[in-house]
Formats: structure tokens, sequence, C-alpha cells
């Protein structure tokens, strides 16, 4: 039950979780690592890789992806020149994907550094994160 309190409070700390952060927490709670790495894969809130000074999450759950959530990945995905899962070089912007952010009556929702935006087109997408290249 402690596990993503623990993950949390280490991405928290560290601001990432890396494989050591991983191996540390599955054996203070004597779990296996393959359960610790399946639950911080799971939850779009954890990162196993360091974050950029930006984050957005665009959310690819059923009604989002229907409703142009794929559209609005590959917009920024082209503005950015990274893949999703990735960082810029400068180390300003990181795009993530969730599986569904629990927003299905706004789809398609992105979330940008930690705020959900309903019903965004590619072109809304683009000039938010312009703001911040």
């Amino acid at each position: 039950d402690a596990l993503i309190e623990v993950l949390h409070k280490a991405q928290e700390s560290f601001g990432y979780l890396e494989e050591e952060v991983l191996i540390y927490v599955a054996r203070n709670l004597k779990l296996p690592l393959s359960y610790v790495y399946g639950v911080a894969t799971f939850y779009h809130l954890f990162s196993l890789k360091p974050n950029g000074a930006h984050t957005c999450v665009v959310c690819l759950g059923t009604a989002c992806y229907v409703k142009g959530g794929g559209d609005v990945l590959a917009a920024l995905e082209a503005k950015t020149g990274i893949k999703a899962g990735e960082t810029t070089a400068d180390g300003q912007i990181s795009i993530m994907t969730a599986r569904c952010i629990g927003a299905c009556g706004i789809a398609p929702a992105v979330v940008f550094d930690g705020k959900v935006a309903p019903q965004i087109s590619p072109e809304m997408a683009c000039d938010r994160i312009a703001e911040w290249e």
C-alpha cells in the first residue's frame, strides 16, 4: 500500500526515478523489482528520466484519441523535433503521453506543466508550448 507514496516522495526528492532508486525501494519494501518498475511505468506522473523545465502530457485514452489526441501529439512532436518520452536538447520541453488522465468529458485533454487544458487542438497545443521556447 505504501509503494505509490514512497515513489512520489522519491521522485519529489530526486526529480525522477532512476534505476538505483527503484532497486532501493523494491528491497526496502520487500517487493519484486519488476512490480515496482511496473507501477512506476504505469502511472504517467512518474518519470524514469529527468524531465525538461516544462512538461506536456498528451492523453491518449479512448475518448481523447477519438477526438484528436493523436493529432495533437503528432503536431507537438513535429514542432519540437522530439518523440513522446523525450526531452528537447536544451532541456526545456518534455513530451509525454498518458493512457488516460480521467478527463474524458473534455477530450482531447493535455496537461501543460501540471494543469489540465480542455478540448485542445493541434494548433492550440503548439501555441502553448511556443511560450516555453
